[in-house]
């Protein structure tokens, strides 16, 4: 097991390890900081990929980072059949969730529930960074 500890937003990920009994690889405990974190640009910000593999108790873990643009979206409003978080660290975000919009701020909290058509933008006059988590369970 790897632990690193750093600076910066602070944001706690793990590194992938080969899984002994599967050979698929899998996500260990560790941290990394967020200047090991590569950026790349978007249309309409940047982005930030921090960890998308598999668990040992989830088919994937996914987390990411978005720098938002005011008056942007980063995607049309979707559905899928995994729970996500959303959360805001800077700015204001107007997260819809089958047609109810509602504002949230610097630690605002969103539960997307699977299958759930939702979406979000930036309603604030500068950027909005947010994290989101996401996690698709195995099949049993």
């Amino acid at each position: 097991m790897r632990i690193a500890w750093s600076t910066g937003l602070g944001l706690a990920s793990v590194l992938l390890a080969p899984a002994v009994q599967t050979q698929e690889a899998r996500l260990v405990s560790s941290v990394i900081g967020w200047v090991e974190i590569q950026s790349k640009p978007r249309p309409n910000g940047r982005s930030w990929q921090v960890v998308q593999a598999p668990t040992a108790t989830l088919a994937e873990l996914e987390s990411h980072v978005t720098a938002l643009g005011p008056g942007d979206v980063p995607h049309p409003p979707h559905r899928h059949a995994a729970e996500e978080v959303l959360l805001v660290k800077e700015g204001t975000l107007e997260v819809t969730i089958e047609g109810v919009a509602k504002r949230i701020g610097p630690g605002g909290f969103a539960f997307l529930a699977a299958n759930d058509l939702h979406g979000w933008r930036n309603v604030g006059e500068t950027r909005a960074l947010y994290f989101v988590i996401q996690w698709k369970p195995r099949s049993s």
